[in-house]
Formats: structure tokens, sequence, C-alpha cells
């Protein structure tokens, strides 16, 4: 998503400077073009040399290097880069910026930046909190500087609270929001369902199905690297909400319509990848059924139908995209779907094939309109997330929306 790219990675004085040595390996091996710029302090924990190793390009440190060619360095490579980070950032360079102090290499090259700059705090939990150092930290926002919250936890100095460096996985993402991908979908705001429901029997039973929630995931998360505002509403499911996304958890297909339809009237695109219990138990036991010698029946009652009352709903500025996930007569039961709950597309999907379904990292999915239907290769779930956005934005410009 991000090779052939051009990153500056600045490397200020603080002890979680060596995370940056794996923030540098990582992007790399992604096949970035990375060059680090390293503060006087920074020295003091890791060796040029590391980073030279990493990179293959000599580390930047000193202005006035005369190794450097005459285009002078520091402009050169700032008005080339497609984007500056700075990890770990201390106070002292957060000041710096803030106030326009340009009095090393590290502080020139990112004032001199034509790109984004990402900012990723680390130092003390006091220096943290300083009224100064957030007035600064806000500052930066305001001129359009990308700031990432540092995480809590034990830090160096023994202290326990905000103030750690972000692992790199979480780096690694703002990195990807903000090159991996054209900001297509900026402007929208994106309503996303994912997972199964929990329809509660009694306070140990409730009826599900298998959806594990990676293809609304992996829609989520395309949308937000794609610059739309997304909410995610998901079921019980155990993965991690994407970040850059607002993800309400709900249990029920009660709770699921609730939080959907509030939303409904704010949002430009809905997709239901959630697996909505058609049916809930008629009613809850306060207590656990104990069982019997005899069978049992449990009287279900129908749940509210999200999609249709999207559908039923849809104002002129909304597209909305329905899944379908089949057993048999897939193409059928589908372009029926899209029909009677007035969708724009269904993005349907069978059990039949290897690959697709529940559970899986990959999906075959087929995208049906009223004008066509295209079906897609094997994909992996991010991969399809990003054909089906495709889709849709392209619908929303042929009609104008």
């Amino acid at each position: 998503m991000i090779k052939g790219k051009t990153i500056v990675v600045g490397v200020t004085g603080g002890i979680a400077a060596y995370k940056s040595c794996q923030l540098v390996s990582d992007l790399v091996k992604e096949g970035c073009d990375v060059h680090v710029v390293m503060t006087a302090n920074a020295r003091n924990f890791i060796n040029p040399i590391t980073f030279e190793t990493l990179t293959g390009h000599k580390c930047l440190t000193d202005t006035f290097d005369r190794d450097f060619e005459f285009n002078v360095e520091h402009v050169a490579l700032s008005q080339r880069a497609d984007l500056f980070l700075i990890a770990p950032a201390t106070a002292n360079i957060i000041g710096k910026l803030a106030n326009g102090i340009a009095d090393d290499m590290l502080s020139t090259m990112c004032l001199a930046a034509d790109c984004d700059v990402i900012i990723a705090p680390a130092m003390n939990t006091k220096m943290y909190v300083n009224s100064i150092v957030q007035e600064n930290l806000e500052k930066l926002r305001r001129h359009g500087f990308v700031i990432i919250e540092p995480a809590s936890g034990r830090l160096a100095c023994g202290d326990d609270g905000k103030g750690k460096l972000p692992d790199i996985p979480v780096l690694m993402a703002y990195v990807h929001r903000q090159i991996a991908y054209g900001k297509d979908c900026r402007g929208l705001r994106i309503l996303v369902t994912a997972g199964p429901t929990a329809e509660p029997l009694d306070p140990v039973r409730f009826i599900t199905n298998h959806s594990t929630g990676k293809m609304g995931y992996a829609i989520a998360e395309a949308a937000s690297l794609r610059g739309a505002e997304v909410t995610l509403v998901s079921g019980p499911v155990s993965l991690a909400p994407p970040l850059f996304t607002d993800c309400v958890r709900v249990q029920t297909a009660d709770d699921m319509f609730r939080e959907v339809t509030e939303r409904l009237p704010q949002t430009d695109i809905l997709i239901m990848a959630a697996a909505v219990a058609d049916y809930t138990p008629e009613s809850y036991s306060e207590h656990k059924i104990k069982k019997s010698d005899s069978d049992m029946s449990i009287p279900l009652r129908r749940t509210r139908d999200i999609l249709a009352y999207a559908g039923a709903h849809k104002q002129a500025h909304q597209t909305i995209c329905g899944f379908s996930m089949e057993t048999r007569d897939l193409l059928e039961n589908s372009s029926r779907k899209l029909s009677s709950k007035n969708c724009d597309m269904i993005a349907a999907n069978s059990l039949s094939d290897s690959g697709s379904g529940f559970g899986t990292d990959t999906n075959r999915i087929t995208l049906i309109t009223r004008e066509q239907t295209r079906q897609l290769d094997l994909l992996t779930k991010s991969e399809a997330a990003h054909r089906l956005l495709d889709e849709l934005l392209s619908l929303r410009n042929n009609t104008g929306k």
C-alpha cells in the first residue's frame, strides 16, 4: 500500500527511540524509501549506523554536513517526501515546531516539509500533561500536524500513566491512513454494521450465528483509510475496533436497529455487513431455564428489519448496500433482496464457495446492482472491502450523489 513512498522519520532524544528501529525496519519492508533524521540527543540512545544499515541511506544529523549535495539536502528531501513522522517526539521538539524554531537538522527539515507531518509524543506523564506542552500540541493541530495520542502504562522513569510511544502497529496505521490511499471518501459519513447479534433466552443462553465480523471490520477500516468519517455498529466479536472509527457495541438485533436508525439521517452510505438475527425469543427468563425430561420448544418473534427500514426511509443523498449470505440460489435470492429492500447494491456470497463465508480471511463476493452483476475473484477481505467501496463510489458518481 505504501511501496515506493518516501518517508522521513525524525528521532529525538527519548528512551523510546529504540522503538524507532523497528518502525524504520517495518517501513523498509513495505517498500518505502526511508530517511532518518536524528537530533544530537537521540544519538545518545541509538547509534546512527543502526538506521543507516536499515535504510541504506546516511542518517542525517548535522545541518552543515559538507558531505551533502550542493542543493541543500534538508530542503530537497523535505520537498520530495510523501510523509514526515517524528517518533518519538520529545517536549523539546514539540515546543520548537510549535513556535517556528529551526535550530537543528530535524526542526529545519520539518518546518520546510511540503507533506503531512505526524507527531508521536513520548515523555514523562507530568511533562505530557503540562499545560504548556498541551498548548503546543494544540497549536500544532491547528496548523495541520497530525498528533498521535501516547499510550498509557509504566514509563522508563518508573511512573505509570500516559506518555508511552504507541506500539509499532499503531504508528504504521497512522502512516497508512495518511499516504496509503487516495482520500476519495473524504467528506462522506459511512455507517457499517458488522458481526452477529446475540438474542438472549435466559442469563446463560442466547441464539446467535457464526459471524466473526471480519468482513464488516475490513470495510470500516478501508473506508477510514480512504478519508471517510466511519461509524461501526458491531455485534459481539473478538476483534479490536479499527483505528479512526467510532465503534458502537451492541448485543441484540433490537440494539442494532436502534443504533443504526438513530444515525441513519446523518449517513451518506450505509453498509449492512452484520449477520442480524431474523428471530428472537418471544420471552426472556430472568432465571436459568432448567432442563426437564420432556422436549422444549422456544417461541420466536420476528425482529425488526434494519435494511428494509433503511430502504424505506432512504434520502436522496444516501446509498445503501446490503449483504446476502446464501447456501443456494445466490443470484436469485440476492437480486430479490436488492429490489424488496430498496438497496443500491447487494454484496452476495455463498457458504458453498471455498474461502468464503464466516471466519475466513478471504471472501468471494458478487456485487449486484440494478444495472449489472459483477463477480469478484477470491480476495482477502481487505481487498474485497476496497473493491466494494470502489463500486459504491462509482454508483454515487453515476447518480450525481
